[in-house]
């Protein structure tokens, strides 16, 4: 049985204590929210401390319970420390989880963005299904999605659609989407019954704060243009649609919603969110060797995943998963078996990688 190193649980337990401290004297309120935040990141993992600090204290006393001569005490020690034994164990894996280092961006909003690739028509229907089972499945988090910009096919589904995902710990989950989805189904407009195959690109970007990222007014060129409607009675015919240029990046936003004061802000959200994105790929690049142990590299030409429709299956090639419940999976009901898989093989390779002090 692996125990855990003393001296970390020690520390850990010195910090949460003295935050308890710094929160019950009064602090200012920015630094109460500091350290309240402190609080409720370290509050589980002390939790679990705590507990397998007590079942070692419990084992403890059961191996000397065992020692005592008395044979019917000894026979029920043995048979506690077995029990001991076992939630000590589960609880130190527990605990080597929470130890791992955090993605930064991990409990931060997300802003996810669907486009249609290869395959016409059938690729901007297949891109609306991916947009329905994110937006299924963030519902059944209690997340909130807002459509920030959307671009619908000519038969339907999207070109491109962009939402803003709000909630705890969205980017933590919708992280592992990032890459190339492909369907293989039979289009409805297709006579023969030929399967196409088509696929759509799904970037997933942390939502960040002006704090995180910094935009000078001088960096940025902005335009307002008359918005384009889907025709009829609800073309917005006011100049209220927005385009940002970054300058030094190159990088351009659009967009178009019914109020310009909305679409502006909406628009530097998501500018904000690439400059960061492009910013932790640089950074993530330079150390692509210790993220060789990680599952996919979040590089959006990867491909992650196939959806196949007449056998009912999807497979993600990350981790060589399949599972034959397409139909639950596309309506976001059991894409949550998918992200929690790849969660748990993400965490694997990186006990491994400190394990052997990569």
């Amino acid at each position: 049985m692996a125990f855990l190193p003393t001296d970390k649980l020690d520390a850990l337990e010195r910090r949460f204590d003295s935050i308890e401290a710094a929160m019950s004297g009064s602090p200012d309120p920015e630094a109460y929210v500091r350290l309240s935040k402190e609080y409720s990141e370290l509050s589980p993992m002390v939790a679990k401390v705590r507990e397998y600090r007590a079942a070692l204290s419990d084992l403890a006393g059961a191996e000397e319970l065992a020692k005592s001569g008395d044979r019917e005490m000894a026979e029920l020690a043995y048979e506690e420390m077995g029990a001991l034994k076992e939630k000590i164990e589960a609880l130190s894996q527990e605990i080597r989880i929470l130890l791992l280092p955090k993605d930064a961006a991990d409990e931060k909003s997300a802003i996810l963005e669907v486009r249609a690739g290869t395959g016409g028509d059938e690729a901007a229907l297949f891109a609306g299904d991916l947009f329905r089972m994110y937006q299924r499945y963030a519902e059944a988090q209690g997340w909130k999605v807002t459509v920030m910009e959307a671009s619908e096919g000519d038969a339907g589904g999207y070109k491109e659609i962009i939402a803003n995902v709000s909630g705890a710990g969205v980017f933590a989950k919708l992280k592992y989407e990032s890459g190339v989805h492909r369907v293989q189904r039979v289009p409805d407009t297709e006579t023969s019954g030929r399967i196409h195959t088509s696929a759509a690109t799904v970037a997933v970007l942390p939502e960040v704060e002006d704090i995180d990222i910094e935009i000078r007014p001088e960096d940025i060129r902005i335009d307002t243009m008359r918005a384009s409607g889907a025709g009829g009675q609800h073309v917005n015919t006011t100049d209220s649609a927005v385009r940002i240029t970054h300058i030094p990046s190159g990088i351009v936003v659009t967009s178009a919603e019914k109020s310009q004061h909305q679409n502006r802000a909406n628009a530097m959200k998501v500018l904000r969110a690439r400059l960061f994105d492009e910013q932790e790929l640089k950074a993530s690049s330079e150390r692509a060797e210790s993220r060789k142990s990680q599952v996919g590299s979040g590089d959006r030409s990867e491909r992650i995943r196939t959806y196949n429709f007449p056998q009912g299956r999807v497979t993600d090639h990350r981790i060589n998963l399949t599972l034959y419940k397409l139909p639950q999976i596309i309506t976001g009901e059991a894409l949550g078996e998918v992200i929690d898989a790849l969660i748990t093989e993400n965490q694997a390779a990186q006990l491994a990688a400190m394990e052997q002090g990569v």
